[in-house]
This record gives C-alpha cells, sequence and structure tokens, in this order.
C-alpha cells in the first residue's frame, strides 16, 4: 500500500454505514494540486427536459459506493496505490439559473484543469459534461467514449433553447471541444422526435454504435472499434446510466427499454485500459425514481470502474 496517497477507510475498522458519507469513503480534499484525479459531485438538473431528480445523484452515489473496495477484482489495480484520489467536493451550481450554473461549474473545473488534476465527476444531467469539456478541452478538442440510450446531439427545444441535456455534444462539436471523428456513442436507442434526429451525429462523423448492433457485435468488437476510433490522443469517458437497461437503472429520467446489462458496460469499460484517458463523470442517476438505492449502486460501481482505468492512464503518464 502506497502511504502517501489517500486511502479509504477501513471496513473493518468503521463499518459501512459510519462515518461521513464520500466518494469511495475517501478524504475530502479542498487543494487539486494534491491530487491526480478528483471525485466531484455536480448536483443540478436544470437541463432536464421531463423527469427531474437526478440533482439528487452525487448524494447517493456517495452514500452507495461505500460498498466499493479497494482493489478490482478483475484487472486488479488498485487505484489508491497508482493515484492520489480523494473527494474534492460539489461544483457550485444555482438551481434557478441555467446559464450561470454553466459558467460556475466551467470555473470551478477550470482551477481543477490547471491544477494539472484529471476529474472523474458524479452528476447531475448530462449538460453538465458541456461545463467541464469548456474547462478541460479548451484549445485541443478531445475524443469521447458515449455510454447512453441518446445521442445528446439535437439542436433546440422548446424555442431557441439550444442548452438541455439533449444537446451537450452538439455544443461541445460547434465549440471546437469535442473532435466528433474521435466519438464513440455506445447504446444508442429508443424512438427519436424525427427522422432527422440523429443527422448531426451520424453527419460529422461520430461512431454511433445503435444497441441493435451492439447485440450482434458483442462487447469484444465494440472495445476494438472504439479503440481504433479514439485512438492515443485524450480521450474522455462520459457514462449516462440511461445507456443500461432500465431494469438495471431504473432511477434515471429518460429510461429506454432494451439497453445493456450492467454486466456488458462494465466489460466496455474495462476493456479502455491504456488509452489515454484525461476525465470522466456518470450522468443521469435520480434517486427519488428508485427507492432501492440499486440506481445509485451502479452509478458508484461504474465510478469505482472508470476510476480503475483512470488511475491506471495517470500511472502511463508518469512513467
Amino acid at each position: 500500500m502506497n502511504e502517501h496517497n489517500p486511502q479509504p477507510v477501513d471496513a473493518a475498522l468503521v463499518p459501512r454505514f459510519g462515518a461521513i458519507p464520500t466518494f469511495m469513503r475517501l478524504p475530502h480534499v479542498t487543494d487539486p494540486a494534491r491530487l491526480d484525479i478528483a471525485l466531484i459531485g455536480v448536483p443540478w438538473d436544470g437541463g432536464t427536459t421531463n423527469r427531474a431528480g437526478a440533482r439528487h445523484g452525487p448524494r447517493e452515489i456517495r452514500n452507495m459506493s461505500s460498498f466499493m473496495r479497494k482493489v478490482h477484482h478483475v484487472s486488479r489495480i488498485a487505484p489508491y496505490d497508482l493515484a492520489r484520489i480523494a473527494d474534492f467536493g460539489d461544483a457550485p451550481v444555482n438551481p434557478i439559473d441555467l446559464m450561470d450554473t454553466l459558467g460556475r461549474i466551467e470555473k470551478f473545473y477550470a482551477k481543477v484543469h490547471a491544477a494539472g488534476t484529471v476529474p472523474l465527476s458524479a452528476g447531475g444531467d448530462h449538460l453538465v459534461t458541456l461545463p467541464i469539456y469548456r474547462a478541460i478541452a479548451k484549445g485541443r478538442p478531445i475524443g469521447m467514449v458515449h455510454f447512453d440510450a441518446h445521442s445528446d446531439t439535437n439542436d433546440r427545444y422548446f424555442g431557441d433553447n439550444k442548452y438541455t441535456h439533449g444537446t451537450p455534444f452538439r455544443r461541445a462539436v460547434e465549440e471546437g471541444l469535442l473532435d466528433p471523428k474521435r466519438v464513440v456513442q455506445i447504446g444508442i436507442r429508443g424512438s427519436i422526435y424525427s427522422s432527422a434526429d440523429m443527422e448531426f451525429a451520424e453527419s460529422s462523423g461520430m461512431r454511433v454504435i445503435y444497441m441493435e448492433e451492439f447485440t450482434k457485435l458483442g462487447p469484444a468488437k465494440v472495445i476494438e472499434i472504439t479503440r481504433r476510433v479514439v485512438g492515443d490522443g485524450p480521450t474522455y469517458i462520459s457514462f449516462d446510466v440511461d445507456g443500461l437497461d432500465p431494469v438495471y437503472a431504473p432511477g434515471t429520467g429518460t429510461p429506454e427499454i432494451g439497453g445493456m446489462t450492467t454486466r456488458e458496460a462494465q466489460e466496455v469499460v474495462r476493456g479502455l485500459q491504456g488509452l489515454n484517458l484525461i476525465g470522466g463523470d456518470v450522468v443521469e442517476v435520480s434517486p427519488p425514481f428508485d427507492p432501492s438505492g440499486n440506481t445509485a449502486l451502479v452509478g458508484a460501481t461504474f465510478m469505482f470502474e472508470i476510476m480503475c482505468v483512470l488511475a491506471d492512464a495517470v500511472a502511463r503518464r508518469r512513467k
């Protein structure tokens, strides 16, 4: 064990239901320069167009992350030995002002990025990824591995509203933050508003893997395609829990049946080890729609899965 890195509270000494809840039971650290990976909550769902509640996601994910242990059972990655990781708290938000919130989140993540720290976040709705990109991708567009039922590349909602959880990646491409030719979208499915809804994603060069294709290809082939598309450039993982079938994650704002199993999605995330990963998020966990807490557990588990491949990437870059 690396005694110089923050470590989770030992569940053999303090029970999981004890102590102040933080992500993975890690210390709360307020200086990003002390960290390689900052675990951050973004408790905001002002971009939601239907079922709100994802603002409560970070708190419940913190609670359920007490189930996570120290070492990945498949890869044997011990993230806390590879990187300095801690709970960096929540980004500031304004629950009644969308544009103000986008600015607040961007400013918060700009400080994290300036410190050379990799962010791993729990949302919040999917619009929160846009201000994160504004903070970490200025000057050079990044690639993305995107797990979702929806492409999130629509243009406008309710008249001229350009900022909802259905538009972040169109805006990111337009702003030069995201390289569409280095984007893979995995698990896309469900009815659409019009036959032109997917036109932007497909014409811009994104590799869209609809759920039907995912089923035919299987996780191993999807991993192969994903690694080829994103290449060795800087890449971000954005995981919307509605990419999973709602039997595994019912607590989400826009559920779509016929999605991935948790096991399939875990296999794909694990297959991203070795890429040049620079951040990630888990979004759209909406605890009010799942009193059992299972969706928050899913969110916490995928945070841990992503954290492991991020820690491996940090260690590789250090070498």
